[in-house]
């Protein structure tokens, strides 16, 4: 039952980073594409909140949680080399998350060199990396 319940938590603290994963880069692209000066502190304020305030949190629940699943029920190493290749995608995320935090700081300084079109691009990346978990986690390939 405990495990049922952390596969619950789970799934809402990854809902929740997510959430934040795909809004931090839209703020990005209005915030670089802002003109006046209290537009852009605004924005800094919404990007700090949302990566201090649900992004980071969320982040470390859903690592607390999954790491807590694998604790309990150490079998999942030896279902395949889904659960592999799902925590390397982790990592890679987590990674992820760390560069739209040196993004956010960038913007905080004021010294965002680049423009819109590029956070545009960067915020199509946790898609791919939801879709490919995803299918590990669902269809389990391998």
């Amino acid at each position: 039952m405990l495990y049922l319940w952390l596969k619950a938590l789970h799934i809402v603290s990854i809902v929740c980073w997510f959430a934040g994963l795909f809004y931090l880069p839209r703020l990005f692209v209005y915030h670089a594409m802002s003109e006046d000066q209290p537009s852009r502190e605004r924005f800094k304020v919404m990007e700090r909140k949302l990566y201090r305030g649900i992004m980071l949190p969320s982040m470390i629940a859903t690592l607390v949680f999954g790491i807590w699943m694998i604790v309990i029920n150490p079998g999942l190493f030896s279902t395949g080399g889904w659960l592999h290749a799902k925590l390397t995608l982790v990592l890679l995320l987590i990674g992820y998350h760390h560069a739209c935090g040196a993004q956010l700081k960038r913007f905080a300084r004021d010294d965002n060199t680049r423009g819109h079109v590029f956070y545009r691009w960067f915020n199509e990346i946790p898609v791919v990396f939801l879709l490919a978990i995803v299918i590990l986690v669902v269809v389990k390939p391998f």
